[in-house]
């Protein structure tokens, strides 16, 4: 009489055992595949596109806003000098021009 009980509780110990073994060899979905090289956030892995998000002319001063960075003439944004900032644009010094809202300023056919 005293074996049935022992056997339930040592199957549910076993049975309880077993499920915890197999779902800890499991791989954790959310993880890279194996090979995959993951890269931190230093300087190299920064984008080098710039946006120009606004600019701010008063009296003598300008800023500009690029990328969500304040910057102001002569500063240097992702390694390149800006040069001249102007109502709508920024001028670099590697010959680039950003321009703010280039789709509305230019008007087709002319």
């Amino acid at each position: 009489m005293l074996l049935k009980p022992i056997n339930g509780l040592l199957l549910v110990i076993c049975s309880t055992f077993c499920i915890s073994a197999s779902a800890a060899s499991l791989r954790d979905p959310t993880l890279p595949g194996s090979g995959v090289i993951v890269a931190s956030n230093s300087a190299a892995s920064v984008s080098k596109t710039m946006t120009l998000n606004s600019v701010v002319v008063k009296h003598n001063s300008a800023f500009a806003v690029i990328n969500g960075q304040i910057y102001k003439q002569g500063q240097r944004v992702n390694g390149v000098k800006i040069m001249k900032i102007d109502e709508d644009t920024v001028s670099l010094a590697d010959g680039r021009k950003l321009k703010m809202f280039e789709a509305i300023i230019e008007i087709k056919g002319q």
